[in-house]
Formats: C-alpha cells, structure tokens, sequence
C-alpha cells in the first residue's frame, strides 16, 4: 500500500531533474524515461544524458536522499528503455509520415527534425543513426522521421541497437565508475551532468571535424 509521504513525493516529482525522477521511480523510472525520450515526441524534454549518468552514480551509494539503485537492473532497464523507444518511435513515423512532426508546435524539436534530416543526408543511415543518440532532441525525432523516410527496418534497428547500447549502457557505466573512484563524488554532481553532455557530443563533433576536412581536400583537389 502507497503512503501518503511516498504518494506525495511522486506527485511533487520534477521530470526535468535527474534526482527527483530518480528518487520518486528508481530504475522503472530510468526504463519508462528512456522509451518516453526515444521514442515518442513529447519526451524530447527529458534529461536523458544526465539521468543514465546520476543513475550509475547512484549504484555505488554515493547520492542524496539515501537512494541507492542496483547496477544490473538499471543496466537492463536502460537499455531496453532505449532501445524499445526507438523502434516504437520508428514505426510510429512509419505508419504517421512526416505529418507526426509537422503537427509539433515546439522550436526545440522543429530544430531537432531539421538537425536529424542533416545528419541522415551528410553521414547516410548508419552513422546517423548512431551518432544522433548522443545528441538531445534529435535522439527524440530522428526515429520517426527514420521511419518516415523509408529507412530500411534491418539497417534502422542494427545501428539503432549498436548506437543505443553504447550510449545507455556507456553512461550509465560512467556515472559508475566515477560514483566508485571518487568519495562524495555527488557534491559535484551539476557540473559533472554538463561536463558529460559536453563529452556526449564530441562524437557528432569528431564527425563534422573530420568531415569538413575531406570537403576542403575535394575543393583543392577540384
């Protein structure tokens, strides 16, 4: 039976905050979060990045409000989250069509679809696919307009798989291995959240470097 303190405190939760979410749902938090984000559009608000991190964190006991989460159901619960919404949010844009985003009414996801349609034209399917896991908002639009734009399922859900694990569970493991390494480490848990959405995006960053360099070798070649 739910309590009156226990009900009141998930009524009052931030979904914007890491540790809010986490204290009030624990790890089926984490995995309903995860889908929400990738895989239907109003959830492209959510605090992917620095919930997986804070959750990791939060394995090793070092976090507030005395909540500890266990590293292997949260490793599941992740990952399945992830994974699950963006083959949810694919098929959705499948069988919507580009009409699904053109109905959204928020600038931030207008610019995400705008961002995602960049990065399938420049980088292809694949790497898409992969890199704009790393990237907030576009993470949330990138899987229907995938399916929107006739992405084939296999290619869609192989690198939707790789890219998803390696941003769920490669998160998560951080907030871990640095919860593990450092006493108190969750005294400095903001500027840590900003620093790792930072490091999230050097991947996207890497690619436009290196993409923009062999654009300006054709150009002198040309």
């Amino acid at each position: 039976m739910t309590t009156p303190v226990v009900l009141s405190s998930q009524l009052a939760v931030n979904p914007l905050n890491a540790q809010s979410l986490l204290a009030a749902f624990g790890v089926l938090g984490v995995g309903v979060v995860m889908f929400a984000e990738t895989g239907l559009l109003i959830g492209f608000f959510l605090p992917g990045d620095s919930l997986l991190f804070t959750a990791g964190l939060l394995c090793t006991g070092s976090g507030q409000h005395g909540v500890r989460l266990s590293l292997a159901p949260l490793l599941a619960a992740a990952a399945f989250g992830a994974l699950a919404g963006a083959q949810c949010g694919y098929l959705i844009g499948r069988r919507a069509g580009g009409a699904l985003l053109a109905r959204g009414r928020s600038a931030r996801l207008h610019e995400g679809a705008k961002r995602a349609e960049e990065l399938l034209a420049r980088y292809g399917h694949a790497k898409a696919i992969v890199l704009a896991r790393f990237v907030p908002v576009v993470r949330t639009v990138l899987n229907p307009l995938a399916g929107a734009l006739g992405v084939p399922v296999r290619v869609f859900t192989v690198w939707q798989v790789a890219g998803g694990l390696g941003w769920s569970v490669g998160l998560t493991l951080a907030g871990y291995a640095l919860g593990s390494s450092i006493p108190n480490v969750d005294r400095y848990l903001l500027p840590l959240v900003a620093l790792i959405v930072v490091l999230s995006l050097l991947p996207l960053a890497a690619e436009l470097y290196r993409s923009r360099g062999r654009g300006k070798e054709k150009e002198v070649r040309g």
